[in-house]
């Protein structure tokens, strides 16, 4: 073959392997997109059940396609306070089971319908107007670019076992120390033990593979060098999500050295050939079945003692005692933009921290003005700093999320997330207000009239229900139409009382009981606290409008 022949060989071929990554990519995220909040549903749901676990990790990797995206997601995850490391080790083994639905569907032959799945795909991405359908055709799309990819690359790398160079390499990775090792490294590049397989099938097929002894040890291999993407993922993470990147190593190095062990002294490969002979399935379907082995053997020998794994993560990485108060979203990660159904998620618990924070500081803030607590002011100032912190920060990563193909329904829950983190602000922004006064009050020693007094506590009490009911209904995103009614009724009330309380405020003045002074922090008082109803007010009914349809309806 000529040179020129062999460079245009070589340039299809990677043709194919860039068709083969792009198709399993839009699979990948065509299945996450269509499965939207079934996803996320079922990540809540994990308990310290290691078993459930492991299935919630089989089901999400069989869904992104996958393993080294789910690990880097775990990794997120606890890095944003949503699981820790005994929760993650399940899910982590049950990703090495999910990864291997890709390499079984390479290995079934249905090169002759490839074109007809990468043309409904387009249809359906084409013609369909709605998000949710468009999904499905990315998923048909993307399958058939694998297959089409994996064909193009087998086609044009069958020069390479005519090659007596090549085939000399290819021998040498026999040798276990440096068949995982290439293993390792090569999956440690392209970040995806399925992809591996995959190329390493293509070779198979094109005939430059031709036993599985040659390449058992670099499947091991690639197994390990999937871990690469938590491990970097884990990079400037916290505590817990370096364990779990850790944790994840040590369950493949431990899986490759049992394996490895296995092939050397029993007839490992004797017995692939024996279940699934070359001559009748290929070469490519034996490949298939190791790294399905290799994944179900670790899981069934290792999770029985995954107690053991996180004892051994944790000596050789102790827990550390980390500063909890810091200027930083708790839930917040770039790593779970990954994963949008689970980006939404977090930007919900971060809203309802800030709504917590919010909360306490009016609380705070209120019993500073009562009390002429002025340790009280210090922490209203200093928490305001950090709400708008994390009001700034939690709308960037809304914009991120809106630039990323999500759900409509994740959409308008982001829209109405953006629209209550601004009310929130403002509340903290009145809690700085009310210090002020209160630190007015304390270096005048201004006094109200024990009426005045009342009337604020009075207000309070009905500020402090609004706050209560409203964040009640926010945080569970869902409509309560008695919750709703009290909140309605409660606003209300507190308008009409404020204009009482203003007119009872005149009355005192012209009467000389009250100093203009005093009046005047007074009238601010009021205005604060009216304002503040209405952000809670905002805030209770800062619901998609499908949802809030209910109260309507019943109403």
């Amino acid at each position: 073959m000529t040179t020129q022949a062999i460079i245009l060989k070589i340039i299809l071929a990677l043709g194919g392997l860039g068709l083969f990554l792009i198709g399993m990519k839009n699979m990948g995220e065509g299945l996450e997109l269509a499965a939207g909040n079934k996803l996320r549903v079922l990540l809540q749901k994990i308990t310290s059940n290691k078993f459930i676990a492991m299935l919630v990790g089989v089901l999400v990797t069989g869904v992104i396609q996958s393993s080294s995206a789910t690990d880097a997601m775990v990794v997120g995850f606890a890095n944003a306070g949503l699981m820790e490391l005994g929760q993650a080790i399940g899910i982590l083994f049950g990703a090495k089971i999910g990864t291997t639905v890709t390499s079984l569907l390479m290995a079934i032959d249905i090169k002759a319908y490839v074109p007809i799945f990468i043309f409904i795909g387009a249809v359906i991405i084409t013609f369909s107007r709605k998000n949710n359908i468009k999904y499905y055709g990315q998923i048909s799309a993307g399958f058939g670019m694998l297959f089409l990819g994996l064909s193009l690359m087998s086609e044009n790398l069958k020069w390479m076992g005519e090659s007596a160079a090549f085939t000399s390499i290819v021998d040498k990775l026999s040798f276990p120390l440096i068949g995982i090792l290439v293993g390792v490294v090569f999956t440690g590049i392209i970040q995806s033990s399925s992809a591996s397989v995959g190329i390493m099938m293509a070779l198979a097929m094109a005939g430059v593979v031709t036993s599985l002894d040659q390449v058992v040890f670099v499947i091991f291999g690639f197994n390990v060098g999937a871990c690469s993407a938590a491990l970097l993922s884990s990079m400037g993470a916290n505590r817990t999500a370096k364990q779990i990147a850790l944790a994840n190593f040590l369950i493949s190095a431990i899986g490759a050295l049992i394996m490895t062990l296995i092939t050397i002294f029993l007839p490992f490969t004797s017995w692939i050939e024996m279940i699934l002979p070359a001559s009748k399935f290929g070469l490519a379907s034996q490949i298939s079945a190791t790294h399905i082995i290799f994944n179900i053997t670790i899981t069934v020998v290792l999770l029985p003692f995954s107690g053991w794994i996180e004892k051994l993560t944790r000596f050789i990485l102790p827990d550390t005692d980390e500063e909890k108060e810091k200027m930083e979203t708790v839930y917040l990660d770039t790593r779970i933009l990954t994963t949008p159904p689970m980006a939404v998620l977090s930007v919900e618990n971060e809203c309802k921290r800030l709504g917590e924070l919010v909360c306490k500081n009016y609380h705070y803030a209120m019993t500073a003005f009562f009390d002429g607590d002025a340790t009280l002011v210090e922490k209203v100032q200093k928490n305001e700093k950090l709400i708008d912190f994390l009001t700034h920060e939690i709308t960037r990563y809304i914009v991120k999320i809106n630039g990323l193909d999500i759900l409509d329904s994740d959409r308008k829950t982001m829209g109405v997330m953006y629209s209550a983190i601004q009310d929130m602000e403002r509340i903290g922004d009145h809690a700085e207000n009310i210090v002020e006064h209160a630190k007015e009050m304390m270096s005048n020693k201004v006094k109200f009239t024990d009426a005045a007094i009342g009337e604020l506590h009075h207000l309070d009490e009905m500020v402090s229900k609004l706050l209560e009911d409203g964040f009640s209904l926010f945080n569970a995103q869902s409509v309560d139409f008695e919750i709703a009614k009290a909140v309605i009724e409660t606003e209300s009330s507190l308008d009409s009382h404020v204009k009482i309380y203003k007119f009872n405020h005149i009355s005192r003045m012209n009467s000389g009981v009250c100093s203009a002074e005093n009046g005047t922090v007074y009238l601010d008082m009021l205005t604060i606290l009216e304002r503040v109803g209405d952000h809670a007010n905002n805030i209770a009914f800062s619901i998609p409008r499908n949802k809030l349809g209910a109260i309507v309806k019943r109403g």
